[in-house]
């Protein structure tokens, strides 16, 4: 059941990302800043912040449940949701110099990783 939850949050999550790029680009034209990105980051923040707290908080919610909105949607509609939630937890427990070094290697590692395409791929 548990790898079941996290299909169809993830499914979900996927489809809701979609919907808004889609949503946001027939209000507006492309524009250079990432608006639909921006948005669906900030969404899966939110329902992360949401589900995490009421976890914590002792409100009733199934294991289930958690892995279906935290791993399963929050995962389909946005990894920076999971990428926040632990360097806020970095930032809590006092640990800057690892809070630091995450941001600074995640946000190197990954343009590292289209630039070292790009020039592949342009040889």
């Amino acid at each position: 059941m548990t790898w079941l939850a996290i299909f169809i949050g993830g499914g979900l999550g996927s489809v809701f990302r979609f919907g808004i790029t889609k949503l946001l680009l027939e209000f507006k034209e492309k524009t250079l800043f990432p608006w639909a990105t921006l948005l669906s980051n900030f969404l899966a923040c939110v329902v992360l912040a949401i589900v995490s707290y009421s976890f914590l908080e002792g409100k009733s919610i199934s294991s289930n449940w958690k892995l279906f909105w935290t791993v399963g949607f929050c995962g389909g509609f946005s990894t920076f949701s999971t990428f926040s939630l632990e360097n806020w937890e970095l930032y809590k427990s006092g640990n800057y110099g690892i809070l630091a070094a995450n941001i600074l290697l995640s946000l190197f590692l990954g343009m590292l990783i289209f630039w070292l395409l790009e020039k592949k791929l342009s040889l």
